[in-house]
């Protein structure tokens, strides 16, 4: 039997490749927005330019999953491995973290200690190179489970995480900025300014301002550059993964420009943002995250 198995929220934007070889649960966020149910699409990106071209004004609601949804996966996951950790997008802005660790508490007495939940403190692609760190610490002969959780708790501090919005109206929406700071954005950007959103310390904020970029992933590549500096200096191998608000096109952009400029980088996958955020950062967002391998 393998030793140790893996349960993580969707707010880690895992393609289905990673989810597969490695046997990792997911456990869904749910969503509330009945009028984009209606909105045809592939996502709920493209339901959400359908919604605005045909003058919907509501706004979606995202809720954590369920202690039972976590349960169901640990019993699920249990008839496999040995142990399990669980990884869960940041607690600063989800309860997610709450429902997996009530979760554990309803298990057997006997298997409560076979689980570890570890809050990321982070999410998209911050969250999923936490994971990716993870598989690497378990697939090392005689891994052990405390000594596995104990060392991606040093760990996640050191992803980061930076994106840019095409339109502050969806985090406007949310409330997680007020109107007068979505209209400084919109008027920043029309002089050249682009605001950069990232995750410090569980939070989701704005972090910088660069200027003179032409386009968003130019934008990201120098933030990489002017953040990944030190990295960078000591040629260390640097995980990079992009995810996007249904934009493929300009997340290759970015792709092409961080592989042609620096030897140094691995993009181990490029995938839709999670609907957890998704509402939040609206179609053509783009996120590039990072970490030392």
């Amino acid at each position: 039997m393998p030793k140790i198995g893996l349960v993580v929220d969707e707010g880690a934007d895992l393609t289905p490749e990673i989810i597969e070889k490695h046997q990792i649960a997911i456990v869904p966020f749910k969503m509330d927005w009945p009028d984009l149910e209606k909105m045809p699409g592939e996502n709920t990106f493209q339901k959400m330019r359908e919604g605005e071209r045909q003058g919907i004004k509501s706004f979606g609601k995202t809720s954590q999953p369920s202690p039972k949804d976590f349960l169901d996966a640990y019993r699920k996951q249990l008839q496999v491995f040995d142990n399990l950790i669980c990884i869960t997008i940041t607690s600063v802005h989800s309860g997610t973290y709450n429902s997996a660790c009530q979760a554990k508490n309803f298990l057997e007495p006997e298997k409560q200690d076979n689980v570890f939940v570890l809050d990321s403190m982070s999410g998209s692609g911050g969250q999923g190179l936490l994971v990716l760190k993870a598989i690497d610490l378990i697939e090392k002969e005689d891994s052990k489970t405390e000594n596995v959780f104990r060392d991606l708790e040093s760990f996640r501090s050191k992803t980061m995480v930076r994106g840019i919005l095409k339109d502050p109206k969806w985090m406007e929406a949310s409330g997680r900025v007020s109107p007068t700071i979505a209209g400084w954005i919109r008027k920043m950007e029309k002089i050249g300014l682009r605001p950069i959103i990232g995750i410090k310390k569980g939070t989701i904020k704005a972090v910088g301002i660069k200027a003179g970029a032409k386009d968003i992933p130019t934008t990201l590549v120098r933030e990489f550059e002017d953040k990944a500096k030190n990295l960078l200096k000591e040629n260390k191998k640097i995980r990079v993964a992009i995810t996007h608000g249904d934009n493929r096109e300009m997340a290759q952009e970015l792709k092409n420009a961080l592989e042609g400029k620096f030897k140094e980088v691995e993009i181990v996958f490029i995938n839709l943002i999670d609907n957890v955020l998704g509402v939040l950062v609206g179609p053509d967002a783009l996120i590039l995250s990072w970490s030392e391998v």
